[in-house]
């Protein structure tokens, strides 16, 4: 009887500790949530140590991502309708602010880009989108910026 008692014991200790580790990759940081509060500290990487109902880990890489956004028909200044592609590189710049300022940094992100391209885009005429395209870049940078360094993202 008591053998089985410490070997449920045992057994139980194992997979709270399995529970209880977490690993974090180099291209990652991790972002701690204690009862739904948040931890300060991000964690780095490699194996952390997580109370196991308790803590809740977001880990969210800081890798360079693309995005693509979708070909956006739109009507230029001069109401000439053009379909325009586009192509968004950015990364997490606080995985903090990611995590707790917006639900979903990459779809915020993509929808921002989308609306940002169409609003761009109808403020020029055709002859300045097709020759002055480093001045449209700029202001599409400058206009996706302004509201995704709130969420921690560059």
């Amino acid at each position: 009887m008591t053998v089985v008692v410490v070997l449920v014991l045992v057994v139980l200790a194992l997979v709270l500790g399995a529970l209880s580790v977490r690993m974090v990759q180099q291209y990652q940081r991790g972002v701690v949530l204690r009862f739904g509060r948040l931890l300060p500290q991000v964690r780095q990487p490699g194996l952390r140590v997580m109370i196991p109902i308790a803590d809740r880990m977001y880990r969210v890489p800081i890798q360079t991502i693309v995005l693509d956004v979708p070909s956006q028909g739109t009507i230029t200044r001069d109401n000439v309708t053009i379909g325009v592609d586009a192509v968004v590189y950015f990364r997490v710049a606080d995985p903090v602010r990611a995590v707790i300022n917006v639900e979903n940094y990459l779809r915020a992100t993509s929808q921002v880009a989308q609306t940002s391209l169409r609003s761009v885009i109808g403020r020029a005429d055709l002859d300045t989108l097709l020759s002055d395209r480093e001045r449209i870049n700029a202001e599409l940078r400058d206009v996706i910026d302004a509201p995704t360094e709130d969420w921690g993202i560059h």
